[in-house]
């Protein structure tokens, strides 16, 4: 991917909606390109709960495919003042919680709805840390209600027919994924 070109163009996209900027960096990372908006102002481009980072992120992601004549748009995460970060340490942390009760109670646990992104986040973070070596997530449910179920990896797979009654812990204070934005 060419990190140029992405700044180049993310930087024209901030000017034009008149968002101001300090600075552009980008990294690779694993199968995604990371781009940090550096910003005295991060709250103009973040948006109530993402929403204006969202468009930013999603607008980049069109114009980059069009412009490279790329097949699908490519895998950019757009963060400002560390925003995605910290969403997404907040979901690996909540999953970890939820991991815990799995354990004590040997019950599966669904997590609350979330977005293709932070769902991705949780299968990443369970199947590739070999402290959860001894469970399994799979996703269940239907657009905006889709979850993540987690369970001990020796309990069978649900089948397509089969009613989902997930066991749910108390939500803990602070357990709110109702905000969480990609």
């Amino acid at each position: 991917m060419d990190h140029a070109l992405i700044k180049d163009i993310l930087g024209s996209l901030l000017a034009q909606l008149e968002l101001a900027f300090d600075g552009i960096e980008t990294r690779d990372d694993a199968d995604m390109v990371r781009v940090e908006i550096q910003s005295s102002n991060p709250s103009r481009i973040i948006g109530w709960h993402g929403e204006t980072l969202n468009s930013i992120q999603h607008v980049l992601k069109s114009i980059i495919r069009e412009k490279a004549k790329l097949e699908k748009a490519p895998f950019l995460v757009v963060d400002v003042d560390g925003y995605r970060t910290m969403q997404e340490d907040k979901v690996k942390k909540i999953a970890e919680q939820k991991a815990d009760f799995v354990r004590r109670t040997g019950s599966r646990v669904a997590l609350a709805p979330m977005s293709p992104y932070f769902r991705r986040i949780v299968h990443l973070h369970i199947a590739n840390d070999p402290q959860f070596a001894d469970l399994t997530t799979e996703s269940i449910g239907e657009g905006d209600y889709r979850q993540i179920v987690l369970k001990l990896k020796k309990q069978k797979k649900s089948s397509d027919g089969e009613e989902m009654k997930p066991v749910m812990a108390e939500p803990e204070k602070g357990d709110d994924l109702g905000n969480l934005d990609i």
